[in-house]
């Protein structure tokens, strides 16, 4: 017998005969926070991601465009990058140029246009899956859409968040958004602008990032 056997042999007879019955998560989960309010959740996941140095605007159907280009011309920024295959992306593609506003698009592999990409797009527009507001996180999947890099490379990233999209915990989050019937190659949870202190033990914004996170919290009433 090779010592790769006996190995194999003794966890093999160190493992208990039945399975250990599995933690009880979603009972957990249901005592771990108090049922909120739809606008109790959004007010904590504000404070929680504004904790975290972002900037949330509350914004409707009637006014978020005009809040945007509000917050664009604040940031002296005159070009945004938005996805022609989105509804809020088209919305911004028809208004903006009116305003004088350059608005470009993925439309092409990265390949063809890094160079532009990563020098002369200053912010982008993507919109979040969800939110969650125990930590003040947004969810994204990024698809072929809003690819990744629109949420990773522009300095300022604006997302659209749907308020009735706001759940208490993670957990409840994943079990909502039906998460076990399927993910995207990558999702991402983002609390606020980039940022790292791996040098001199100094916080720093922007290092593998956007320097600035803005979030435009859509809903149908002022909350």
């Amino acid at each position: 017998m090779s010592a790769r056997d006996r190995i194999l042999g003794k966890l093999k007879a160190s493992m208990p005969a039945t399975a250990p019955a599995l933690p009880a998560v979603t009972s957990w989960f249901a005592t771990h926070r108090v049922v909120e309010s739809a606008a109790d959740k959004a007010s904590r996941f504000k404070t929680c991601i504004e904790l975290a140095h972002a900037e949330v605007h509350a914004v409707t159907p009637a006014n978020w465009l005009t809040t945007l280009r509000e917050v664009l011309r604040s940031k002296a920024l005159e070009r945004i990058l938005v996805s022609e295959e989105t509804t809020h992306g088209c919305a911004v593609l028809e208004e903006f140029p009116l305003h004088g506003i350059d608005c470009q698009t993925y439309d092409m592999p990265i390949e063809a246009w890094k160079t532009e990409m990563f020098r002369q797009t200053p912010a982008s527009l993507t919109a979040a899956r969800a939110a969650i507001a125990e930590t003040g996180t947004l969810i994204l999947w990024p698809d072929d859409a809003e690819p990744r890099l629109m949420s990773l490379v522009p300095p300022v990233h604006i997302v659209l968040l749907d308020t009735t999209k706001i759940y208490n915990t993670f957990f409840e989050a994943m079990t909502a958004e039906g998460w076990k019937d399927g993910l995207p190659t990558n999702s991402l949870l983002i609390s606020g602008p980039s940022k790292t202190a791996d040098i001199q033990q100094t916080l720093a914004y922007g290092a593998h990032g956007p320097k600035e996170l803005v979030v435009l919290m859509l809903a149908k009433d002022e909350q």
